[in-house]
């Protein structure tokens, strides 16, 4: 990866035209073809940026440019569009090349399936007398999460990091289907998740399923909710 801090201006033409006046600006260029362009501020995205596939070329100033200060000119081409980014450098206060290597990749926590195995190991956040059945527990129309027992039957949770109306609806069609099955039925639906939005949260008490916000921390065994001051 290079890194370039300079005094530049940015043009884009294309799908959009877009122009950044004259600043010190950080100018990222990727292994991939990517050039982005920072300033030191706005958090983690690019004020202008060229996806991959795309040229790079470096060329001198015309006379206008050179007049105007600019003492190296940035072309960007898209090679499967007619994008554009121009950059023109007025000075450059840094410039260094750096091996990153291969990346392996982000590696998510708290994601659904951990979720669902955490819960599967800790069934008695469900309530009192409660006990596993099976995870992943296969209908025609996809897996239910997590089928368990409870003191009024089978229960069937639906499990996600954010809870959504979409979720509830999910979980609806799961258990019209589960409570068809004589040997399943009557089947009660808990709706899981580290947040559950209002919306969903009303959607699913108005259909007769239970909410269960999961503390995904203290379920690792990380926090320990009791010693909270707040």
């Amino acid at each position: 990866m290079r890194l370039v801090i300079a005094t530049c201006s940015v043009t884009y033409s294309g799908r959009l035209n877009a122009h950044l006046a004259q600043a010190v600006r950080l100018l990222m260029v990727k292994a991939d073809g990517a050039v982005l362009v920072h300033s030191d501020g706005g958090s983690y995205k690019p004020l202008n940026w060229m996806s991959p596939p795309a040229t790079l070329r470096t060329s001198p100033p015309d006379a206008e440019q050179a007049q105007a200060g600019i003492t190296e000119v940035w072309t960007v081409r898209a090679d499967k569009t007619d994008d554009t980014l121009t950059i023109l450098i007025s000075e450059i206060h840094h410039d260094s090349v750096h091996e990153m290597g291969v990346d392996p990749g982000l590696v998510k926590d708290g994601v659904e399936s951990d979720l669902q195995r955490l819960l599967a190991d800790q069934i008695e956040r469900l309530g009192d007398g409660h006990s596993l059945i099976r995870r992943e527990h296969q209908t025609p129309i996809g897996p239910v999460d997590i089928l368990a027992r409870g003191p009024g039957g089978t229960v069937a949770v639906e499990l996600k990091r954010r809870g959504d109306i979409d979720g509830v609806e999910q979980l609806t069609r799961y258990l019209d289907l589960l409570n068809r099955d004589p040997l399943l039925a009557p089947v009660q639906g808990v709706f899981a998740a580290q947040q559950i939005r209002p919306q969903a949260r009303t959607l699913a008490e108005d259909r007769g399923i239970r909410c269960l916000v999961l503390d995904y921390a203290e379920m690792r065994g990380v926090d320990d909710a009791d010693s909270r001051l707040f």
